[in-house]
């Protein structure tokens, strides 16, 4: 809530809520009193990202060697995996192989 002088945050204190700024205070009411509780996820292990799915017909190919094959030619996806301000990262698989790489 915010202080109806300043307009800044109020904050709760031993019954009361109470402004930083200006020093108003006032006695907490029975609508002021509402409680949230947030769930959050214990231990639990993230879900994994699917970079490059099962379903590359639609994908585009280039000309680009498998690290692992040899072989010339790939499928490729861009994705944003690090900060916006840094460029994409490609991801190859391999046509003949199926071996995933990428490229940054």
């Amino acid at each position: 809530m915010f202080c109806p002088k300043c307009s800044s945050l109020m904050f709760p204190t031993k019954g009361k809520v109470h402004c930083n700024s200006c020093g108003y205070e006032r006695s907490l009411s029975g609508k002021d009193a509402t409680v949230t509780k947030v769930a959050r996820a214990g231990k639990e292990k993230p879900a994994e990202t699917l970079v490059l799915d099962e379903i590359t017909e639609t994908l585009p190919k280039t000309r680009v060697e498998c690290p692992k094959c040899g072989h010339y030619e790939a499928f490729w996806v861009m994705r944003q995996t690090r900060a916006a301000d840094e460029p994409t990262t490609r991801i190859y698989r391999c046509v003949k192989c199926g071996h995933t790489w990428r490229e940054y």
